[in-house]
């Protein structure tokens, strides 16, 4: 059953912003699919130049999702009427997917994404969450808006969302999140992100991101 995310987003139209239902999630990870497909975190992690691609990133995403799922962390959509158009997925301060997750998660990401994409990701994880300068924060770990939606301002919208929940927890210090892709360094700068450092992972070089609760 969906939760509606009451008093964080303006009023724009039809749009809400709700916690996505177990129904929602095979359309999130499509949503998610199309968002990271050209990212070049995720091409260089599941190897985009081997047979196979399409799948292992297919696979990657539905076993995020799902970890989300059963650790209960915030996953929200932009739904214009029923449709989902956008999905945004936190990592809670107080549960960081762990323990329970890098057993059940890292056992079917092995036979789904192979070993060398979830040995990348566990790694990946690791490093950016020693690099952010707090102790109790949230982390925008995926976000994608429908292609057929894109540059109509929905992403603010569902920033405002993200932002909403980090503010719920008052011990919260803020939000991190590792920018691969150029061009949505400016779309986080906008909403009060700070750039941290740049940080190298394998092959990749992007950009860690924080937003503080005070910014």
């Amino acid at each position: 059953m969906r939760k509606s995310i009451d008093n964080k987003i303006e009023d724009v139209s039809n749009i809400k912003a709700i916690y996505l239902a177990a129904e929602d999630l095979k359309i999130a990870a499509s949503i998610l699919y199309l968002a990271y497909y050209d990212d070049p975190l995720f091409v260089d992690i599941f190897q985009y130049n081997k047979e196979g691609y399409e799948s292992r990133l297919r696979s990657a995403i539905r076993e995020e999702l799902h970890a989300f799922w059963v650790a209960k962390q915030p996953m929200i959509g932009l739904f214009e009427d029923s449709r989902l158009i956008a999905v945004a997925c936190l990592v809670s301060p107080e549960n960081q997917l762990a323990p329970s997750r890098f057993w059940h998660w890292r056992l079917k990401m092995l036979l789904t994404a192979g070993y060398f994409g979830t040995k990348q990701m566990v790694e990946k994880e690791s490093l950016v969450r020693e690099r952010i300068p707090a102790n109790h924060f949230h982390m925008l770990s995926l976000i994608g808006v429908h292609p057929d939606q894109q540059h109509l301002g929905l992403g603010h919208v569902l920033m405002s969302a993200v932002e909403g929940i980090m503010l719920d927890d008052k011990a919260s210090e803020g939000i991190g999140m590792y920018v691969t892709l150029p061009k949505c360094l400016s779309f986080f700068e906008d909403g009060n992100y700070s750039m941290i450092e740049e940080l190298e992972f394998g092959n990749i070089k992007g950009h860690l991101m924080f937003r503080h609760r005070k910014s």
